[in-house]
């Protein structure tokens, strides 16, 4: 099978963008692509329509491609529990939880078998795979067990990429290092060096470039600029590149960053709203009095719950809201925002029961079987009738208790169509949902957003705007524009025409 294998000197040096923008590039030329990434490590997740469970920027890539997501781009994903543990997901579904140590003592015989099935699959059906490492290819602690980055160019013998981030400085040295750390069988398939985030003028750069190419004796073949967009992150690393300018905006809300964020590529959306600054609050950070409150997903609810409580977060969301102001929670986030979350078997760490924000009259039990589906439903509110698209990743079943108020009447009512994916209050200022992806839903997302928008006397949006995945083409479009035109594929070309 024909593969193009793209690595990085660090995480976050760019290998998730390059990659989508070359699975875009190379399907434009007429190639079917699909992407690749044997294991990946991340807490953003996406459901693919068979239901199982794969990194979020693999169905990106997907979607860069021109083809639908699966769980085969990604075999393997582990999504961290911050106890030293993660929990394994093998082809869309959860084999188990397991510690560092154990892992590879564990799953890497296993891992490496549904690696090499995946891609015979794909092979199957794709012309070309375009391949994403992890991390450096070259931790020498951890090389010989390494089961995404060589080794997958050496199984596929595929022409490889180097991408360095420039911008973090050091990139002469990072490049230099992971080339004289491969092994010479691995080293010699590395065909090209990206330099990615430029921000500078090319002629400065140029007499590096000239020595680079000289001490290596492989091209330069691109040196791409600051993508200036809020293009989907893998990790939550990234959102410290995050600007939370608030000068031109009107409105803003504000995320909270639990220790264990997960799915922040939920509020991408929201970022793509030229009124919204969306501001990411850390537990010891002021709160403020933002015009809504959102409670992210987590990985690890129980631990963000009680992280939020013993920094006086809680206490800050719980005044903010008796005082009027709009809180949203999404999965875990919702869970938080009930009365009591109970883990019996201890599947999150320690099993118990744990008082809840007491926003909302919800008990959830944790439970082993996880739920991951994608979803269509119809709104209640703030707008009836919208059709809303979206997927659920949990292992919480919630539900509610004491939904009535003095009078007898509820003081919840469902948000959806189906009672089970979300509720709100009667006032509208308590929103909870299960459905990730929710804002991705542009009608809905302008009738929400509208709403906080009354509350300051600024006129209400139009709402018959296209659905965020049409953003997403163009951002794609935008990408493989920009690095098509700094790139020079030149040195792959007589292998991709064999």
């Amino acid at each position: 099978m024909k593969a193009i294998m793209v690595v990085g000197t660090t995480s976050h040096a760019g290998k998730s963008l390059l990659t989508a923008a070359l699975c875009r590039i190379l399907s434009r030329r007429g190639w079917r692509v699909s992407p690749f990434k044997g294991q990946n490590m991340a807490l953003n997740s996406y459901v693919a329509p068979t239901g199982g469970e794969i990194g979020h920027a693999q169905a990106v890539q997907a979607w860069a491609a021109g083809v639908m997501p699966r769980v085969e781009m990604n075999p393997i994903l582990l999504k961290p529990q911050g106890d030293m543990t993660s929990q394994v997901i093998l082809k869309g579904r959860v084999a188990g939880r397991v510690s560092a140590a154990d892992y590879y003592e564990q799953y890497f015989e296993i891992g490496w078998q549904v690696i090499e099935e995946s891609l015979s699959r794909l092979s199957e059906e794709f012309d070309l795979l375009i391949c994403e490492g992890a991390g450096s290819p070259v931790e020498v602690n951890l090389k010989h067990r390494d089961l995404t980055n060589m080794r997958v160019a050496k199984h596929l013998n595929a022409p490889t990429l180097l991408i360095v981030d420039i911008d973090r400085g050091g990139a002469f040295a990072q490049v230099v290092g992971t080339l004289e750390l491969l092994d010479p069988d691995e080293r010699s398939l590395i065909k090209g060096i990206i330099i990615n985030k430029f921000r500078g003028q090319r002629s400065i750069l140029q007499p590096g470039i000239e020595w680079l190419e000289e001490r290596t004796g492989i091209p330069v073949m691109g040196v791409i600029p600051w993508f200036d967009q809020a293009f989907p992150a893998e990790d939550s690393l990234s959102l410290l590149d995050r600007s939370n300018n608030t000068a031109s905006r009107e409105l803003t809300i504000a995320v909270i960053r639990l220790p264990r964020i997960s799915n922040f590529t939920d509020f991408d959306p929201l970022e793509s709203e030229s009124t919204i600054s969306v501001k990411y609050i850390g537990l010891k950070d002021s709160l403020g009095y933002p015009d809504a409150v959102i409670i992210p997903g987590s990985k690890t609810t129980i631990a963000d719950l009680v992280a939020m409580q013993r920094t006086g977060m809680a206490e800050a969301i719980q005044n903010y809201v008796a005082a009027g102001g709009t809180i949203l929670g999404i999965c875990g986030g919702l869970q938080m925002m009930g009365k009591l979350l109970a883990d019996p078997e201890g599947l999150e760490g320690q099993e118990g029961r744990y008082k809840g924000l007491g926003l909302v009259p919800l008990k959830t039990v944790i439970t082993g079987q996880k739920v991951a589906r994608q979803r269509l439903v119809t709104s209640n509110y703030p707008q009836p009738g919208l059709p809303v698209a979206g997927y659920e990743i949990h292992q919480g079943r919630s539900h509610l208790i004491d939904v009535e108020g003095e009078d007898g009447k509820p003081m919840f009512k469902p948000l959806f169509d189906d009672s089970n994916l979300g509720v709100v209050d009667i006032s509208q200022s308590i929103w909870g949902t299960y459905l990730h992806g929710i804002f991705d839903n542009g009608p809905w997302r302008r009738a929400w957003l509208n709403r906080l928008r009354q509350q300051r006397g600024l006129k209400s949006l139009p709402t018959g705007i296209s659905n965020y995945r049409e953003q997403r083409e163009t951002m794609l479009d935008a990408l493989a524009n920009l690095v098509e035109s700094y790139l020079d594929l030149t040195p792959l070309q007589s292998y991709l025409d064999k």
